[in-house]
């Protein structure tokens, strides 16, 4: 995907980030949908949704597939991946890091879904203080020393790998069955994480255990990364994206839809929240053309 300049990047497959999709299809946008295997697991595992106008009494899981039908004859595109960090450009265009690759863009759709959960407490503090949400990006400054990755699904396995590489010691905790190849230099940790061990700085990790890992680095993978470190200088009030009646943020040329904007988290107003967002982010990349 290095070479690819889409008008559009949508980062999330649920109701909001499918209703951009196909809004800004309808302007004729060259876009993408970045999103998990699963694009919606709350609609997913909805067992009765009564307040969507047209479908009473619909399964969660029914109506996403009528979703996931509709954006596929439309030829919209999603590509099962996750953006680890995106940077704005002088001209204002982005650059978006997912799976180790590079995407640019011209504009870009946030419909992320609930906003994110901390893994651990205090995590925010560590942050930059030993702490970070992409091996691959920091990797080189662990070099010969010891460090701990937590993964909440099998993709932190090619990161951890990757360090074992260039650390001294790597141990790994994985928040998921299913475990796939780890490099036999890795030391797997068979018990869940309590909370980080350090004094400004990280110094190691607590297990529900009892037990305690000494360690000078410490990466959170697969959890939903917060949309202003995704995005630095993004508005946030109260946890959720702040954003104007077109669906603009803080930031010229990002947009946000759905949960991530705030309540209620109901699938009508992801799915008008998505057209507005579509509709304005499409406006915006022809103004700029």
């Amino acid at each position: 995907m290095s070479a690819i300049i889409k008008d559009i990047v949508i980062l999330g497959c649920g109701p909001a980030g499918l209703s951009a999709a196909i809004n800004a299809k309808i302007r004729n946008r060259d876009l993408l949908v970045l999103g998990t295997e699963n694009c919606s697991p709350p609609l997913h595992k909805a067992q009765r949704i009564d307040n969507y106008l047209g479908f009473h009494g619909v399964k969660g899981g029914e109506l996403l597939d009528h979703f996931l039908e509709h954006s596929q004859a439309m030829a919209v595109k999603i590509h099962h991946s996750k953006v680890e960090l995106v940077h704005i450009n002088e001209d204002g265009t982005f650059n978006l890091l997912t799976g180790g690759e590079i995407l640019s863009s011209k504009a870009i759709i946030l419909a992320t879904g609930i906003p994110y959960k901390a893994t651990l407490p205090q995590e925010d503090s560590y942050l930059g203080k030993g702490l970070g949400y992409c091996a691959t990006c920091d990797g080189p400054l662990y070099r010969d020393r010891v460090v701990i990755i937590i993964s909440h699904n099998q993709e932190g396995e090619a990161e951890a790998n990757y360090m074992a590489q260039i650390c001294r010691q790597v141990y790994y905790l994985p928040l998921y069955r299913g475990l796939g190849q780890l490099d036999g230099r890795i030391k797997l940790v068979k018990d869940a994480p309590a909370r980080i061990i350090g004094n400004g700085q990280v110094q190691g990790l607590e297990l529900k255990g009892g037990e305690s890992i000494e360690a000078e680095g410490l990466f959170v993978l697969g959890g939903e990364t917060a949309p202003d470190r995704l995005i630095p200088g993004l508005e946030i009030v109260e946890n959720h994206i702040q954003v104007d009646r077109q669906q603009r943020t803080s930031i010229p040329g990002v947009y946000a839809a759905g949960d991530c904007t705030g309540k209620p988290y109901q699938v009508a107003k992801a799915i008008g929240e998505g057209q507005v967002a579509g509709l304005n982010a499409s406006n915006y990349v022809a103004a700029r053309a």
